[in-house]
């Protein structure tokens, strides 16, 4: 089944595949943002703006807000379109990972990345997500830095992700950021807020 007959429109449909990178529209209290590499788990609440050129198909975008809670053993996504109105959730755990969309539609995967490829057809890097929004690659990837020692650019598996930031603070968290791979598929997040999970 793919995405386009998983959720209702196409507009749904790319709302869903920004999950991966990547929600209901909550406001946390106004609290300082932790510092940068202080920061294990954690939530991100933000807008998104999603371009796919796939390279036989008609280009498509789409926009919204998703909310990202991250901890050490697994993710929590909400997606929802501009206006707020949920389109789906995404929970993975070590051994399983459930897309939940707004129709009621369940599919399950063993792990993120594939359950992304059998909903969008391509294996997209939910896994390592977490990682990168924070600016941090393995050790095959490669970190170029600003002139206050922050992550301004990582390259990794074929994708590159440039970040930009609210102040000059050195441990500030990313504001602004864009995952590109190659011209296939764009993902730039506003992020509205970070929040430390104790």
């Amino acid at each position: 089944m793919s995405l386009f007959a998983a959720l209702p429109g196409a507009r749904r449909a790319i709302g869903l595949l920004a999950a991966l990178m990547l929600a209901a529209c909550t406001t946390l209290p106004s609290v300082p943002p932790p510092a940068r590499d202080e920061l294990g788990d954690f939530i991100l609440e933000a807008r998104f703006a999603l371009a796919l050129r796939p390279p036989e198909a008609a280009p498509q975008s789409a926009g919204g807000r998703l909310s990202w809670e991250h901890r050490g053993d697994g993710e929590r996504i909400l997606i929802a379109n501009p206006l707020g109105i949920g389109i789906a959730e995404i929970e993975t755990t070590p051994s399983l990972s459930r897309l939940r969309a707004a129709d009621g539609t369940l599919r399950e995967a063993a792990d993120a990345d594939e359950l992304m490829a059998a909903v969008t057809g391509e294996r997209l890097p939910v896994a390592r997500l977490p990682a990168w929004l924070l600016g941090r690659g393995d050790a095959a990837s490669a970190v170029e830095r600003d002139e206050q020692g922050r992550p301004a650019r990582l390259a990794e598996a074929g994708w590159q992700i440039d970040y930009a930031y609210d102040d000059d603070a050195p441990d500030a968290l990313p504001a602004r950021i864009t995952l590109r791979r190659a011209e296939a598929v764009e993902l730039r997040l506003r992020v509205e807020e970070w929040r430390g999970i104790p």
